[in-house]
């Protein structure tokens, strides 16, 4: 009999309890109590909900109150000094302060850099998601051992409330692999330290009465190097001791060269994803160890798609022969990535919702899964396959989905659809006269602070409450005194702030053909903020203004240059839910031949400044190396498609962040924008290195200012930070920007901030 099991559910809460009690606590509204009392309340749900489901062991210290690889630091007690308490705790506080920086008014934390202020942690994508975690920070001679234990009191909640818990955490090569060394040394030479802390960690659930606990080693699909291979056996090997039964899990793509290795670890279990990587069942089952269960990914944990009910039950129907109650049913990763339940939507289309599964419903098809895999024959079971074999062919045939210009239109795409007339030494000529922009020009990357007002405002357009004149006057009023204040502080190029936008794919998708939307879809993106995915459900087309008239009216209002603001083809792409029936490469050539229609509708109606928005093209990038060349090829053909329908001196910006680029810089110079801004102040410029030995071509604005803390930035640390700069760049190429959006920030602070940043530009101005 094929039993059930779930790796991880999401931690938002089914209302976003999580991101409401996060913010209130951060902004002083509510104490500690209040919101670990919250954090209580959702563990329970989320257990309830899986123990009813069928989910046996269910999963523990999958909760995190930021993110969970944060979490596992703080266990260890990898704390940076800067952020390091006088007495040597760990407390709640100081994971936010790792996770959002300290300013100097705070006086809980030793600081010791920046006259009292506190860099945050390097924030980047976890694998290939859109989900954010802390990188941490290791020293030489870290010390590793238990400092925290959230994990442990969680087992004991578990516990105590009657359920059997199955502790989840990152296994200790993925976390050196995913950590980074502050120094010259190899950050693998730790491992022998951190390994007796997994040892008393382990002890420790097993005196609890722990049966299985679950070590994510997510790194086990990449291809590692030989010394990071052998690190897996020297470490599981030291875990053989006094430790409950071990579930190695495996996700976002299939072990390939790493299969036999991870067949040969001393553990009891291993899950795969069958989703991402079906391929991979066969060979792993040829060569299957003794008494070993198989956790086998077969509902898709990162998309919402309906599961095929008969696909699933003839690839695993066999393996259940072969197996029995060593079978696990699974999703395919961590639940994390899918939004909490479908039933919450009432205005999805009637055609469309039948086709979706969120978090809860994924529960419920692993449980039909299971009642046709051990009772084939009975009726429920026919009925159930039946059933979705008709959900099955009503997607694949509705006319929804199909649109036989937009497919002839990519059909018919020559090399010269993804070429601008010139090159940029040429072009940036054109646009220097154009603009007429001093050196170190000052702009934000597109974004201003979304007040309660702006919020409410959206909200009663979309009820009704008021009609379009009366919105479109308040968005007007709101971009007024959006580029008056732009204005004030002295800003070279504008931006008109965004107010009609509730996130940067999502509104772009609700204007385009072919996307559905979700009223309650939130997914965790990082600590409380939380993203809520488009879902493209057919071929996506341009019909009407996406941003033109809004970008035109802004412009309207200044002598300035005014930058229109657009999402890039790889983003949408990569921050919706996609399709499964067309490649992802036809998808994004669709967006991007959307995009450019309103690239160059923008630049017909007098917007000389566009920048197009790529932060996900790195995340996009596909685990295996030899699929990354291919990714990258069609992934910048997209870009250069959506931005080279314009004139010479029209410039292209593009902006990317949280990302590592040293791997991918020849394809972010093949995107040929005429200005590059990324994410630098978290990691000290350092990201610039990369920029300088590849002696990067085009323009650069490196980010001077971390915009996901709510510390104000002083003007000498932004100067000193583009001194840095110079140093690796050419000052004639450089832009003066924050990191990334100001959507999440207060006004009192985004004035101060950009003032600072402002200031810090023309006292560079003034060395030239």
């Amino acid at each position: 009999m094929a039993l059930l099991s779930n790796l991880g559910y999401p931690r938002i809460g089914d209302q976003r309890q999580l991101k409401r009690a996060l913010e209130s606590y951060w902004s002083g509204q509510s104490s500690q109590a209040e919101l670990i009392e919250v954090g209580q309340q959702i563990r329970l749900h989320n257990w309830q909900e899986q123990a009813a489901a069928g989910i046996k062991q269910v999963p523990v210290g999958d909760f995190a109150w930021y993110d969970h690889v944060l979490t596992l630091s703080a266990t260890f007690g990898v704390i940076p000094t800067r952020h390091r308490n006088a007495d040597h705790s760990i407390t709640l506080d100081t994971l936010f302060a790792m996770a959002r920086g300290t300013d100097s008014n705070d006086q809980a934390h030793d600081h010791t850099c920046c006259k009292g202020q506190s860099a945050a942690c390097e924030m980047t994508k976890w694998f290939d998601t859109n989900y954010h975690y802390l990188v941490p920070e290791f020293e030489q001679k870290q010390e590793f051992k238990i400092s925290y234990t959230q994990i442990l009191d969680e087992t004991k909640e578990a516990l105590a409330a009657g359920f059997t818990p199955k502790p989840v955490l990152l296994g200790p090569v993925s976390y050196l692999w995913l950590g980074k060394a502050q120094g010259e040394f190899n950050k693998l030479d730790l491992l022998p330290n951190l390994l007796p802390a997994y040892q008393d960690l382990l002890a420790q659930f097993k005196d609890l009465g722990v049966d299985w606990v679950q070590l994510d080693e997510p790194a086990l699909v990449l291809d590692l190097p030989l010394e990071w291979q052998a690190a897996y056996q020297t470490a599981y090997q030291a875990l053989e001791q006094h430790r409950p039964k071990i579930l190695l899990a495996s996700y976002f793509d299939s072990l390939a060269d790493n299969q036999a290795l991870a067949l040969s670890l001393p553990v009891n279990g291993l899950h795969l994803d069958l989703v991402r990587a079906p391929e991979q069942l066969k060979p792993v089952l040829q060569n299957w160890p003794a008494g070993w269960v198989l956790s086998a990914g077969i509902i898709n944990g990162r998309n919402i798609w309906k599961t095929d009910l008969r696909s699933a039950f003839n690839k695993l129907k066999p393996v259940a022969e072969q197996l029995g109650d060593k079978l696990w049913l699974a999703p395919s990763c961590s639940l994390l990535h899918s939004p909490v339940d479908l039933n919450s939507e009432q205005q999805l289309s009637d055609e469309i919702k039948p086709w979706l599964a969120f978090a809860k419903q994924k529960l419920d098809e692993l449980q039909q899964l299971k009642q046709l895999i051990n009772d084939p024959q009975d009726p429920v079971s026919l009925e159930l396959l039946n059933h979705s074999d008709k959900i099955v062919q009503h997607r694949a045939t509705s006319p929804l989905i199909h649109r036989e210009d937009v497919k002839q239109r990519v059909a018919n795409l020559t090399s010269a659809a993804s070429q601008r007339y010139s090159d940029f030494a040429t072009r940036i000529k054109q646009q220097q006269a154009h603009l007429n922009l001093p050196a170190y020009p000052t702009t934000t990357i597109g974004s201003f602070p979304q007040t309660a007002d702006i919020r409410q405002t959206r909200s009663a357009f979309k009820q009704g409450k008021i009609d379009n004149d009366q919105y479109i006057k308040a968005m007007q009023a709101e971009i007024r005194q959006v580029v008056a204040a732009q204005e004030a502080l002295d800003l070279d190029v504008l931006v008109h702030g965004e107010p009609e936008r509730n996130d940067m794919v999502e509104y772009f998708g609700e204007l385009l053909d072919g996307f559905a939307f979700t009223q309650y879809g939130w997914v965790q993106s990082y600590g409380s903020r939380c993203v809520k995915p488009p879902i493209i459900y057919g071929d996506v087309k341009r019909s009407r203004d996406l941003s033109v008239s809004w970008s035109a009216f802004a412009q309207s209002l200044t002598n300035k240059p005014m930058k229109g603001m657009l999402t890039g083809p790889i983003t949408i792409l990569c921050w919706s839910f996609n399709r499964d029936d067309i490649s992802r490469e036809a998808c994004a050539k669709q967006i991007a031949l959307a995009i450019r229609d309103e690239v160059v509708a923008l630049e017909e109606a007098g917007i000389k400044v566009i920048q197009i928005d790529e932060p996900a093209l790195r995340e996009g990038l596909p685990l295996k190396e030899a699929a990354k060349v291919p990714y990258l090829d069609w992934a910048t053909e997209a870009f250069r498609i959506s931005a080279s329908g314009v004139k010479d001196e029209t410039q292209i910006h593009t902006h990317m962040c949280y990302c590592e680029f040293n791997d991918i810089l020849p394809s972010i110079a093949a995107m040929d924008a005429d200005v590059i801004t990324i994410e630098t102040s978290r990691s000290n410029m350092e990201l610039l290195d990369a920029f300088e030995a590849f002696q990067y071509p085009n323009d650069i604005g490196p980010g001077v200012y971390d915009i996901h803390s709510p510390n104000v930035p002083e003007q000498t640390w932004m100067i000193n930070l583009l001194k840095s700069a110079a140093e690796k760049i050419n000052p004639e190429r450089l832009w003066v920007n924050p990191d990334c959006g100001l959507k999440t920030r207060n006004w009192p602070e985004t004035n101060a901030a950009l003032k600072n940043m402002v200031d810090a530009a023309k006292t560079l101005r003034a060395t030239c």
